[in-house]
């Protein structure tokens, strides 16, 4: 498990415990009542390490590399996945995987951002940052779960659409903002789910929908803390500062009314029990996939409309 700076003293109790577990084991000593205290030790310090992260650790814990990705969803929440490939206009983009599948024995259709596991695989996805033709691809599916009548679900976990230069010639805030619209009249369900980052426009092109989820510990901000210190101080180290100023977290955005819920994670993060994860993604995807369901197209449409103008409020001080 990848360690990180906050975690090295759980880490250090964890690596104790299966020390003496080995210990007893090998010499057939009875080490439990040390092995319990160092247990009970351990699980109080994650409760008060989780249950008080920064913006900066909430931000780590997003990024973790084993934290689970969008495909592992889609396997872990649907059955009978069937992926549709390319945008029709340039090679497929491996960043969006988009398709049809059953979600609890109704057909749906998922699209979401993928990044990878090592470098090869991250190489492959584009490291989850995808080009204009990607998100094509998703707006073409999403036209198709609209023409058959199919709730949508997005997984968001981007650090934002591919900034090349071979990006911008293909028309990348074109195909972004175009996205934004489309899904904005789409006549059927939509429920957003960002699993991990949440960068950008790269994220709001699959982020338009009836209810916005996210997970605890993920992030969803307009740019990186890492690029956001960059322009305001010009000092990528005070990345820290920035991720407060942010307001990224789950409860931060919550608050602020930019998603409806957000979904408790196992202690220590998703990577930690991804099933668990799972399970309640799923729960949280049914209960709101059932109380959109009864709700006619031009219902859904002022839903969004609403949701969205209410975003921004501001009061100014004109003294």
């Amino acid at each position: 498990m990848k360690e990180l700076p906050f975690e090295h003293h759980l880490l250090e109790l964890e690596k104790k415990i299966d020390e003496l577990k080995s210990l007893s084991a090998a010499h057939f000593l009875d080490l439990s009542q040390e092995i319990d205290t160092l247990t009970q030790k351990l699980e109080k310090s994650k409760l008060e390490t989780y249950s008080n992260l920064t913006p900066w650790q909430t931000t780590q814990l997003a990024r973790h590399p084993r934290r689970p990705l969008c495909l592992d969803y889609i396997d872990m929440c649907f059955e009978d996945f069937v992926e549709l490939r390319g945008g029709r206009q340039f090679p497929d983009d491996n960043s969006i995987v988009a398709g049809l599948a059953l979600f609890r024995k109704e057909p749906v259709v998922v699209v979401g951002h993928q990044k990878g596991r090592d470098t090869k695989e991250n190489i492959f996805r584009n490291f989850g940052m995808p080009h204009p033709e990607g998100y094509r691809k998703a707006l073409r599916v999403m036209k198709l779960a609209n023409k058959f009548r199919r709730p949508i679900i997005t997984f968001v976990d981007t650090p934002g659409a591919y900034p090349g230069m071979e990006a911008e010639e293909r028309g990348q805030a074109e195909a972004i903002a175009r996205n934004i619209m489309e899904m904005t009249f789409l006549k059927v369900p939509i429920v957003v789910v960002v699993i991990g980052e949440g960068g950008s426009g790269g994220a709001v092109a699959l982020g338009v929908g009836d209810s916005v989820l996210m997970l605890e510990h993920a992030i969803y901000s307009v740019i990186s803390p890492e690029g956001c210190a960059s322009i305001l101080w010009r000092d990528p180290s005070k990345a820290e500062e920035a991720a407060r100023a942010l307001k990224l977290t789950a409860r931060d955005l919550l608050e602020l009314k930019v998603i409806d819920e957000f979904i408790e994670e196992p202690l220590g993060g998703a990577h930690r029990d991804p099933r668990t994860t799972a399970e309640r993604v799923s729960s949280a995807l049914a209960r709101n996939l059932d109380r959109l369901k009864g709700l006619s197209a031009e219902e859904l449409f002022q839903r969004r409309l609403e949701k969205y103008r209410r975003m921004g409020v501001y009061s100014e001080d004109l003294q």
